[in-house]
């Protein structure tokens, strides 16, 4: 949340929350998470809409099946763009999503503009990355899929089939917590100024690569990233 609090500022946009869970983390880890009741995610999210002109919902972690289920009755409704990061497993391995969820979250995929999962969470949820793929209905940006490379590669899928891949240099740094976050959270932002989806993923992708070159070097594990670059 705070990564997508941060992000958000640094592209100029007002960013309202609604907290599904507690997570205590840091940069070794996640070593317990505290999940909110459904209602109440859902009051908290009403509680925005019907104050503000939203332009785009960004979802993140959900947790279980009831709360999957409750922004789901919400996303159905909302006209603007939506991104869907499936926080599932973290970029470490760590898994954040109990197995009742699995099935609700991915009834949200058709809701959104673009999913954006990692190669762990695209595994998980049974989209395949290679370009011959042919994946289930929605839009994917899916995440390092090439991790041996000395390129940082996504794959995008349009409709289930492949359209193009964005690149960037390695960072070479371990300073990596966060950026599935900032990354889904600046796409957001950048379809909330107008932009369409291809240009919003490439300016968002080339964001994190310099948020990932300039980390603080914080923490004793897998760092922080800069947001305001």
């Amino acid at each position: 949340m705070q990564a997508d609090i941060k992000t958000a500022e640094a592209h100029g946009i007002f960013c309202a929350t609604a907290i599904t869970a507690l997570t205590a983390q840091n940069t070794n880890g996640v070593s317990g998470v505290l999940g909110v009741e459904a209602d109440f995610v859902v009051k908290q999210i009403m509680a925005v809409l019907e104050d503000f002109d939203v332009n785009a919902i960004k979802v993140g972690m959900l947790g279980n099946e009831k709360i999957a289920r409750a922004v789901g009755g919400i996303l159905k409704d909302f006209k603007k763009p939506i991104v869907l990061d499936p926080v599932a497993i973290s970029r470490a391995g760590s898994k954040l999503l109990d197995d009742e969820a699995k099935l609700a979250l991915m009834e949200l995929f058709s809701l959104a503009d673009i999913v954006t999962p990692n190669h762990f969470e695209a595994e998980y949820f049974g989209l395949k990355s290679d370009k011959n793929a042919k994946l289930q209905k929605g839009n994917f940006l899916i995440k390092n899929i090439a991790a041996a490379s000395s390129e940082a590669v996504d794959r995008l899928f349009i409709d289930g089939t492949f359209k193009r891949e964005f690149k960037t240099p390695f960072a070479q740094k371990n300073n990596t917590y966060g950026t599935g976050c900032t990354y889904s959270m600046s796409i957001a932002c950048n379809l909330s100024l107008g932009l369409g989806l291809e240009e919003a993923i490439e300016k968002s992708k080339n964001y994190i690569y310099n948020a990932i070159k300039k980390a603080p070097d914080l923490g004793h594990g897998n760092g922080p990233i800069m947001h305001r670059v």
